[in-house]
């Protein structure tokens, strides 16, 4: 499955391996209820260069952004639950309601 903007992440993993730089490839891998991304979606968090794409953005890809570090850190890949459903007196409400889990492995 192809969204849009994943020429970006591909040409970006490409560049980044070419330059020998680790990184971490999220990827939505299930989605339940009303997310701002689907399936097959995909981020990649270069902590040189920052990020390319997107899995949603708000409270939401912070926790897989940091997710991302821990794996770059330390290669172990990683399923990251994004609920969206809960804390909605909080900072950054969640008001799509609906649940993702990503894959997080290291480029």
């Amino acid at each position: 499955m192809s969204s849009p903007g994943d020429q970006d992440v591909y040409e970006a993993v490409l560049a980044t391996v070419r330059a020998g730089r680790p990184a971490a490839l999220a990827t939505i891998v299930s989605t339940r209820g009303s997310t701002p991304r689907k399936a097959g979606s995909r981020m990649l968090v270069d902590p040189e260069t920052g990020l390319v794409g997107t899995v949603g953005g708000g409270c939401g890809e912070a926790e897989v952004v940091e997710a991302a570090h821990e794996v770059i850190e330390d290669g172990v890949p990683r399923l990251v639950k994004v609920d969206l459903t809960e804390d909605l007196l909080g900072w950054s409400p969640a008001v799509c309601g609906g649940i993702m889990d990503i894959f997080v492995e290291r480029v």
